[in-house]
């Protein structure tokens, strides 16, 4: 039985959140402040946590940093009321693998919690992949940073993740729903851009820094691959 740990302050959302999820099979355990959270993912480790950002104390978004920042990597299911299009894409940005609009339906949070679970502790697998170099550019996992003529790119973890992932498929197109299942563990939904966003990101701080080589291209309809190419 998957074990899921509830990070909620409101006792009746959370309540709800417990009931559903354990008639549907799961063991649960809740707690109301980000720092009784983060002490179960420490030591307790659960098979996926279900976090509100909104938090007394450390928040939400602190939760999920120190986390990965301490190599946790149990599956995040954030569920919050801040539904803008930034929160979601930074969440998933620093870490969190899926990410649930308040209010919800329960039947879709108990269907997101069993796919993280199915997905297991994978956020942090990437780093402790080899070192790879390619003209300017080289990518460090055990840093979880990329260099441009040896200065930092300063990728988050998750940009890190997408741009290892294209590197290691260099020269081969990958579609947008083979990104998103690699990287973020997910299927592409209807008009997902996540992939886009990130990948704008990327060449942001990797191709116009980069003196000589465009990195990151894109096959219109299809996806992007990553492909050293002299610039212009």
């Amino acid at each position: 039985m998957a074990k899921v740990l509830i990070i909620e302050d409101d006792e009746v959302i959370a309540r709800g959140m417990a009931r559903h999820l354990e008639a549907a099979g799961f063991d649960t355990v809740g707690v109301a402040n980000g720092e009784s959270g983060l002490a179960r993912l420490r030591y307790e480790r659960p098979d996926v946590c279900v976090l509100d950002l909104m938090l007394p104390g450390i928040d939400g978004w602190r939760v999920i940093e120190q986390a990965r920042d301490e190599g946790i990597g149990t599956p995040i299911v954030v569920v919050s009321a801040r539904g803008t299009e930034h929160d979601r894409v930074h969440a998933l940005e620093i870490g969190a693998d899926d990410y649930l609009v308040k209010p919800f339906s329960m039947k879709e949070l108990a269907a997101r919690v069993r796919a993280a679970a199915r997905r297991g502790v994978s956020a942090v697998d990437q780093r402790r992949g080899e070192e790879l170099s390619v003209e300017e550019l080289r990518l460090d996992p055990a840093n979880v940073q990329a260099y441009v003529e040896g200065a930092s790119a300063e990728l988050t973890p998750t940009e890190f993740r997408l741009l290892y992932a294209l590197a290691l498929e260099q020269g081969r197109v990958l579609t947008r729903d083979e990104l998103l299942q690699r990287v973020w563990g997910r299927r592409a939904t209807h008009r997902d851009r996540t992939v886009d966003v990130f990948v704008r990101k990327l060449r942001e701080k990797v191709d116009r820094r980069a003196p000589r080589h465009d990195f990151i291209h894109t096959r219109y309809g299809v996806g992007y691959k990553f492909e050293a190419l002299p610039k212009a």
